[in-house]
């Protein structure tokens, strides 16, 4: 799993490419958001348009990114899910808390 982030006027975006799956990976792309609220970016999208696969452990490494920018009076919303992921968070009920998009230049306009 690889995670590269871009920067869209105050707009952070992760594009993470890869599968969810935990381990040391995930953890960084959780300490990658941690930095980036450090650093007063408080409005972030997760692109997962590049993602194969999330499980249990992914989805916890999501709802950890949602919590830390939730409780830094952030916004946290993900971009590019493919339909198996989207099944996923219909399943777990995530899709009532995470705001989805399809591509990623929609999430950001949408937070203007």
């Amino acid at each position: 799993m690889s995670v590269k982030t871009e920067l869209k006027g105050n707009v952070a975006i992760l594009h993470i490419k890869g599968k969810l799956m935990g381990g040391k990976e995930t953890d960084e792309c959780h300490l990658k958001v941690k930095d980036l609220i450090a650093e007063g970016k408080k409005d972030i999208v997760v692109d997962l348009s590049k993602v194969a696969w999330v499980n249990s452990r992914g989805l916890g490494m999501l709802m950890a990114c949602f919590t830390s920018i939730k409780n830094a009076d952030g916004v946290f919303k993900i971009s590019g899910a493919t339909k198996k992921t989207k099944s996923l968070f219909m399943l777990t009920k995530l899709l009532t808390i995470f705001e989805c998009y399809d591509k990623v230049d929609e999430a950001v306009a949408s937070f203007k």
